[in-house]
């Protein structure tokens, strides 16, 4: 449920839209409708040598993702960089993706077009979605 904490953009037939702004960089946006999960969810993480994830998404696709090419370990992410913390990663249920105990998360989205290596603009239809 969306508590405040960030600022809402957004309220329509209750889809409530949200930015962040300040866990991690590029500010992005959120959307909820109801207590329905994310378009693409992570089903489970593997923690695999380096700072690598196997994941496995709620379609039945997996690959493996190096988180440390794709932020870098400043801000909310720099406690990543020790393995022991990195290796607290877990699936937020809420959201679907992966995070860690200090709130840091990696978008679903930017997961799944890495894995799948179709671009995010077009990952969409390439699932069959409108």
């Amino acid at each position: 449920m969306y508590d405040g904490s960030v600022p809402e953009i957004s309220r329509f037939f209750g889809i409530v839209v949200f930015m962040n702004y300040n866990d991690h960089p590029p500010p992005h946006f959120h959307v909820r409708y109801a207590e329905q999960k994310a378009i693409v969810a992570i089903e489970s993480p593997t923690l695999l040598e380096g700072h690598r994830l196997r994941l496995t998404f709620d379609d039945g696709v997996e690959g493996v993702v190096d988180v440390a090419t794709m932020v870098r370990f400043t801000g909310v992410f720099e406690p990543l960089r020790d393995p022991a913390f990195f290796e607290q990663a877990k699936v937020n249920e809420e959201f679907g993706t992966v995070c860690w105990p200090n709130d840091a998360d990696l978008d679903t989205d930017v997961l799944y077009a890495t894995v799948t290596g179709v671009p995010l603009p077009e990952y969409v239809h390439a699932r069959g979605r409108t």
